[in-house]
């Protein structure tokens, strides 16, 4: 008959493969429980609760200190754009949406901003040096805009129609090619 090892309480002790095996079926417990509730997916695979509903209400105070409410934009195609001075890829992004606008907004194409998390000088001097417009950027110091609006993080874009429902989301830097393929189709010929 083989001996069962006894600890000093005198009950049964695991061996070590078997406290490894235990060990490992927690780990690979907890990993499931992550990924499968999303946590462990790239949020650009993540689909907002947005899409397909009208645009939560966005109504603030501005980079220059007048008023923008995105419910008077209504007609126009908007991009709503979540950034911040201190975000390398929004600083990157930031040109193209200028561009955008200044190329498409003859046929009806908007560009606000979210400016998250952000000391105003900052963002203030970022779109002086981009040609951004500062009346077009919502104050959101502490993110509960960005919150309201279900951001994973910097940089996010919603495209919202001329009805004001939110067509498409991007998370991470808009490209051209996004652009010309989801914005270019809603706008007037």
């Amino acid at each position: 008959m083989t001996a069962v090892p006894v600890d000093a309480a005198g009950g049964r002790r695991l061996g070590r493969g078997a406290l490894g095996v235990a060990l490992a079926l927690c780990i690979a417990a907890a990993a499931w429980a992550v990924f499968s509730t999303g946590l462990g997916r790239d949020p650009r695979d993540v689909p907002s609760g947005l899409v397909g509903r009208p645009a939560p209400a966005l109504r603030g105070s501005t980079l220059a200190g007048g008023t923008l409410d995105l419910a008077a934009l209504r007609g126009k195609v908007v991009l709503v754009n979540v950034w911040a001075a201190w975000c390398g890829p929004c600083r990157d992004e930031l040109p193209l949406l200028t561009a955008a606008e200044r190329a498409l907004g003859g046929r009806g194409l908007r560009v606000v901003g979210i400016d998250t998390r952000d000391g105003a000088r900052q963002a203030k001097s970022l779109l002086a040096t981009s040609g951004g417009d500062p009346t077009m950027s919502v104050v959101d110091p502490v993110g509960r805009v960005a919150v309201d609006w279900g951001v994973l993080g910097v940089p996010e874009t919603f495209l919202v129609d001329a009805d004001g429902v939110v067509q498409g989301r991007q998370v991470g830097p808009l490209t051209s090619s996004w652009i010309d393929r989801n914005v270019v189709p809603l706008l007037s010929p």
